[in-house]
């Protein structure tokens, strides 16, 4: 028997928002999560791109703040690595915090200081920041948080790989020790834990699957010449009549001259990376997002943050470096209960971080080669034996109180 959300404690306003955004039956991250947060625990939570996990931590936040009283400095703040994922979880918490009258500020490099800082002083109740923006606004004197309720940790895993660790524990230090701290993060690398060891109190530990590609993803290696990749995706979106596609490079160049191949070829086309300025990537991604444009070539700066059910195809034209940026690429499809379809271009020259992606799985990527794309150098057959990842027994029962 499934749980609906009104079963996790939710009040009957925020179950009809959710309702109304078109969810009917909660994520299991949703269900571990959402009643801790409500009691009040801290809670440190990992699980699968595109399970639900702003969600997760967005209704019981607002739920929250609206039972508290009202201050015109932030009771809710989220610390979120992206612009782009800082826009979503806003986008969030003004769909769920709309019937609570719950007021949500974004703010975020790329963009002016000046209506941020006016946005600040007329006052909010969640705040929802990338690190170095907040950073700067709390040494102007811009920002107040001596009266932040619940403190929210998005994306841990890339706060580490950005390098955003230090501005973090900062920011942390502005805010009251008695908050309640959550902690949300794709993967779980040990520098995650050793944070939340540090910033949280007697966490309770969400852990939903293991680090691999969620369910609903069909997963496929096409091994080409590295030369004719730029060909193969061009055929490819030919014989994918239906669905959007989103397409990861790891270069802004390569972003770009892919784009401009596919333009040139009479494809609706937009190009995303951080080169652009903000208001041409807020641009590209509305009209990718309404379905004005079909593809969307980008670097990893869209891997995180999005969330749109159109998207049918997820192809990886370069392969990450860091295997677990692959898992965050390929969630972008297959979002909730949908199905999607997550290709990887491979050259021989991938073959080393094939081999690291397919550890971090536990599993071999099925490989097909496309009749006419025969690569001249066959990359290496896959590994023999890779050993399935099994987290420990308690975590794969969901839900522990770390000791």
């Amino acid at each position: 028997m499934s749980q609906a959300f009104a079963d996790l404690g939710l009040s009957d306003a925020l179950v009809a928002a959710v309702e109304r955004a078109g969810y009917s039956d909660p994520t299991e991250i949703q269900r571990e999560a959402i009643p801790a947060v409500l009691r009040g625990e801290d809670v440190l939570g990992m699980a699968q791109t595109g399970t639900g996990k702003t969600a997760a931590f967005t209704l019981p936040m607002v739920q929250r703040l609206s039972e508290s009283e009202h201050t015109t400095a932030p009771r809710g703040l989220v610390i979120t690595p992206t612009r782009e994922l800082a826009q979503q979880i806003g986008r969030a918490v003004g769909t769920y915090g709309g019937a609570s009258s719950i007021e949500v500020v974004v703010i975020h490099g790329g963009t002016r200081l000046g209506p941020e800082r006016e946005e600040l002083a007329f006052g909010c109740d969640v705040l929802v920041a990338t690190p170095g923006r907040l950073l700067d606004h709390l040494k102007r004197g811009f920002a107040d948080l001596s009266h932040v309720e619940v403190l929210i940790i998005d994306e841990a895993d890339r706060m580490l790989d950005m390098g955003f660790i230090d501005d973090v524990k900062e920011i942390v230090a502005s805010t009251p020790s008695g908050r309640q701290t959550l902690l949300f993060s794709a993967t779980m690398p040990g520098g995650v834990k050793w944070l939340a060891h540090e910033l949280m109190s007697d966490p309770i530990e969400v852990q939903i699957g293991f680090e691999t590609a969620a369910e609903g993803i069909t997963q496929v290696l096409h091994p080409v010449d590295w030369s004719r990749k730029h060909e193969l995706l061009h055929y490819l979106l030919g014989e994918w009549p239906e669905g959007q596609v989103l397409v990861f490079t790891r270069t802004r160049d390569t972003a770009t001259y892919l784009s401009d191949f596919l333009k040139g070829r009479d494809l609706s086309v937009d190009g995303m990376h951080g080169g652009k300025h903000q208001d041409q990537r807020d641009r590209a991604l509305a009209r990718f997002r309404d379905g004005r444009t079909r593809v969307l070539v980008a670097t990893n700066v869209a891997a995180r943050g999005l969330d749109i059910r159109g998207i049918r195809h997820v192809v990886n034209f370069d392969v990450p470096e860091d295997p677990r940026d692959y898992v965050h690429r390929v969630g972008r499809t297959a979002r909730g209960d949908e199905t999607g379809d997550a290709v990887t271009l491979m050259a021989s020259s991938d073959w080393v971080e094939i081999r690291a992606i397919e550890r971090l799985l536990g599993q071999t990527i099925d490989r097909a080669v496309v009749p006419g794309f025969e690569p001249e150098v066959e990359p290496p057959p896959p590994e023999e034996n890779v050993e399935e990842k099994r987290a420990p027994s308690a975590l794969r029962r969901g839900i522990r109180r770390r000791r």
